[in-house]
């Protein structure tokens, strides 16, 4: 299990499971081998969804937006 947090405010999220996180970390663009920032928006949680990503995974990114475009998140073991 992980623990993700909003990168900005750093308010807890949610936990997620091991492959949950493995999908996320697969997803994303990393700037370093130790990266774990990530910035989602609507559309990425939109083209993750027709792809058949883990429906708990993208309502959890979806409420952590709460109505905004953009999120960034971190994780955390």
């Amino acid at each position: 299990m992980a623990q993700l947090f909003n990168a900005d405010t750093g308010a807890l999220i949610g936990e997620i499971s091991d492959a949950q996180l493995e999908f996320l970390v697969s997803q994303m663009e990393e700037e370093h081998a130790l990266d774990q920032d990530y910035y989602l928006n609507a559309d990425l949680l939109e083209t993750w969804h027709e792809q058949g990503a883990d429906p708990a995974l993208l309502e959890m990114l979806q409420k952590a937006m709460a109505g905004k475009e953009d999120l960034s998140v971190r994780w955390s073991r």
